[in-house]
């Protein structure tokens, strides 16, 4: 693994921190008074008379447009904490809209690569399965949680939609803004086969000739993703069925069906290297199963299959035969071990007895240690209807449609082998390395834990001072600054155009989202079923089911993209605003 370099808080956080303490010891007074009510029509005074009475001082009095005082004049507010900064002008709160987007950054930073450090020195398990996709989360977690957690429930019915603003435009910028620039930046040389080539990129921006490969593995995550949409659905029935009564009773089931994916998923992060494993065994298994029948179809006993797909029963007997070396009337597993020994599987580590074992378990119905000739022939049928699944035809079942699906399931073999194309490097001094792990985990914790509130209502009060949704606001910047560090780390692992590390940094992609749709919408669900807050999010559950389904599809069926799909990832962005723009502003969904 590529050695990071040191991580210590950044100059530029501390004097972030500075300015926001000193922004509270900053008072100011009035160089001159407003006009009076009757006196508002005046653009400049005099600078003697106010209200019929003389004036002692000798200045004059300006009159401020409204546009102004927007802009740059502070009415009284509320400090978060009771202390922190606050303003109602609209320079103001982008200034804190920045600084605290930016302490939000820096504890996304924080998080990632302490999760990364521990994850060199405690490896895989329950540390990278459970603790390390929810402290991923843990940004947008706190955030979405403080959206509607505090104040009144006015306020947390109206600061909320800052949370699903959050939850929307994270989600969303995955798969579109990211996932199309991933594709971009990691694009290589399309080979005839359509799978990319490492580290060739000689044809430019061809929209088919250039794309990237992902290995099995990530198109699995990509339908996690998808399966992860399933809460917003049933959120939402209510509103598709026209039953507002069950609306609560729906953010209950929706809320549970969250956190039971939560574990789910992160149980399946746990054990992930066992279900890789056993899926490598199957792969391995397929590979010998489509060795035997080719060698079967090459042995010049005829077709084992004819024009209409259907099994040859005539040339499986006559393969039986064959095989029986002995003419005892029953395959042993002496003699299926020479076939398998026969046929020579170079290309593949093959267990040459553990697949003689995996092949008698298969054929061996009556279990009596041999193969029968009906045994034979029921279990050749079942491997044909499975090349036949595999292998997508014309309708012609020829001689080389066994060897396609020999070819077929030895690629599904090899896109299953851990091909980690970085040395593995030893550790040095690991109890550094495991304290400085912690200790970033705890400041990134903290600093995400403790600003995200004041960013919030720094979100809300620029939102009030320019009239703009605060949807639209936590849509587009919040994302920016809790996914900002993620989304480089991505797209410079992807430039690194091999398969391996697309297939790593489109993974780590998928599930981004399923963590954003299952930990994140719980929190979510929790505080709106807690708060007896209102449903009323249909617009915004919306574009995320449409971003997720279309991407879902799109990605779990396929493993090479070519340049031109990462088009379809960037026109859902703009696409997504201008839905919720659409039914929440013209038609009233909200």
């Amino acid at each position: 693994m590529a050695k990071r370099p040191d991580v210590f808080p950044h100059p530029l956080l501390l004097l972030s921190l500075l300015l926001l303490l000193a922004g509270r010891g900053a008072y100011c007074r009035l160089i001159s008074t407003s006009a009076v009510a009757d006196e508002e029509d005046q653009l400049i005074s005099d600078g003697v008379t106010r209200g019929g009475a003389a004036r002692s001082d000798p200045f004059l009095l300006l009159r401020r447009s409204a546009g102004y005082s927007r802009l740059f004049s502070a009415e009284e507010c509320e400090q978060t904490y009771g202390f922190l900064p606050c303003t109602t002008t609209v320079v103001g709160n982008l200034f804190l809209v920045l600084a605290y987007g930016f302490l939000m950054f820096k504890a996304a930073t924080y998080l990632s690569t302490g999760s990364e450090l521990l994850l060199e020195i405690l490896g895989p398990g329950i540390v990278g399965g459970l603790f390390l996709p929810i402290l991923g989360a843990l940004p947008d977690a706190m955030l979405i949680l403080v959206s509607g957690l505090s104040g009144s429930k006015e306020t947390a019915q109206n600061q909320v939609l800052i949370g699903m603003g959050l939850l929307a435009g994270s989600t969303v910028m995955l798969l579109t803004l990211l996932w199309g620039s991933c594709v971009v930046v990691g694009k290589c040389d399309l080979s005839e086969n359509s799978t990319s080539i490492d580290s060739q990129d000689t044809k430019g921006f061809s929209l088919f000739g250039s794309g990237i490969s992902t290995d099995l593995q990530t198109s699995y995550s990509a339908r996690i993703m998808a399966i992860s949409i399933v809460p917003f659905i049933i959120v939402q029935l209510p509103k598709i069925f026209k039953f507002p009564s069950g609306q609560r009773l729906a953010i209950l089931f929706a809320l549970i069906a969250s956190v039971a994916l939560v574990l789910s998923y992160c149980l399946y992060q746990i054990f992930q290297p066992w279900i890789q494993r056993r899926r490598l065994a199957y792969a391995k298994h397929k590979h010998v199963i489509s060795g035997i029948l080719r060698h079967a179809q090459m042995q010049s006993l005829g077709r084992l299959l004819d024009d209409n797909g259907n099994a040859n029963e005539g040339v499986i007997r006559k393969l039986f035969h064959r095989l029986d070396l002995n003419s005892d009337g029953i395959i042993s597993s002496y003699e299926l071990r020479a076939l398998i020994i026969g046929i020579q599987f170079e290309e593949i580590d093959l267990d040459r007895d553990d697949a003689v074992d995996k092949v008698m378990l298969e054929f061996d119905t009556s279990h009596n240690a041999c193969i029968e000739e009906d045994e034979f022939v029921g279990g050749i049928k079942k491997w044909l209807d499975e090349a036949k699944r595999t292998v997508v035809t014309s309708g012609a079942f020829s001689k080389k449609f066994l060897h396609d699906f020999h070819m077929k399931t030895k690629e599904e073999h090899n896109m299953l082998i851990d091909k980690s194309d970085e040395a593995v490097e030893s550790i040095a001094n690991p109890t550094w390395i495991c304290f400085k792990a912690i200790l970033l985990l705890l400041l990134g914790t903290v600093i995400a834990a403790v600003f995200a509130d004041p960013l919030v209502d720094a979100v809300d009060n620029f939102s009030l001072a320019t009239n703009i949704p605060s949807f639209f606001i936590s849509f587009i910047a919040m994302p920016l600054a809790t996914n900002s560090s993620e989304a480089v780390s991505a797209i410079i692992f992807a430039s690194r155009k091999k398969q391996r590390t697309s297939s790593l940094t489109f993974s780590e992609i998928y599930g981004g989202v399923t963590m954003n749709n299952t930990l994140c919408l719980a929190i979510f669900l929790a505080l709106v079923y807690l708060r007896h807050l209102t449903w009323d999010f249909s617009a915004e559950v919306l574009i995320i089911l449409v971003v997720c389904i279309v991407m879902g599809l799109f990605t779990s069926f396929r493993t090479t993209f070519p340049l031109w799909t990462c088009s379809i990832a960037y026109l859902l962005y703009p696409l997504s605003l201008v839905i919720v723009y659409v039914l929440d502003f013209v038609f009233g969904w909200s």
